[in-house]
């Protein structure tokens, strides 16, 4: 019978955090409400027919005009950017005319795409940092020896002009 010693399977943490791209849905949800209630006070859109909508992973715009289209949107802007979302979470769609109506969607982005990855995975290589990245679905994992090491690599990213907003989770030390 062997009794083993439970300190030698100490687990070893390797310091390590987590990159990803996720947009806070009841953020997202509330600004939409305070837009929507913003809309039915302002004088310039009195007696039109024009609608902001949250549903699920899209945002719908409709209005008579273009031009209105784009003023729901800077509200729209104005209220997420108050609620700390970034705006670089919506994926605009194209604008469709039904009649008397014109329609817009705003696609939520979730997650980090391949592409997006590769082009952190590269950038992060680039900075010759002594760390490891590894994509993890619509994540990436980044893992080093040091710590001093992954918060240069967050200063890194956070300087660096990526298309896609991106958060630093589950910081391991």
């Amino acid at each position: 019978m062997c009794i083993r010693d439970s300190h030698y399977f100490e687990e070893i943490s390797i310091p390590s955090f987590d990159i990803s791209s996720e947009v806070d849905k009841q953020e997202v949800r509330n600004a939409v409400d305070q837009a929507h209630r913003e809309l039915r006070t302002r004088f310039d859109f009195k007696g039109v027919e024009a609608e902001i909508s949250f549903q699920e992973e899209t945002i719908l715009l409709s209005a008579p005009e273009e031009f209105q289209l784009k003023q729901l949107k800077d509200i729209l802007r104005d209220k997420l950017v108050s609620r700390n979302v970034d705006s670089r979470y919506l994926i605009s769609g194209s604008v469709e005319g039904l009649g008397k109506v014109k329609r817009q969607s705003l696609e939520l982005r979730q997650g980090i795409d391949r592409e997006a990855a590769k082009a952190i995975v590269k950038l992060v290589k680039d900075t010759k940092i002594k760390v490891q990245s590894q994509i993890n679905g619509e994540k990436l994992r980044i893992t080093g020896k040091k710590k001093d090491d992954l918060q240069k690599t967050m200063a890194v990213l956070k300087e660096a002009s990526l298309e896609l907003p991106i958060r630093f989770d589950n910081f391991k030390d």
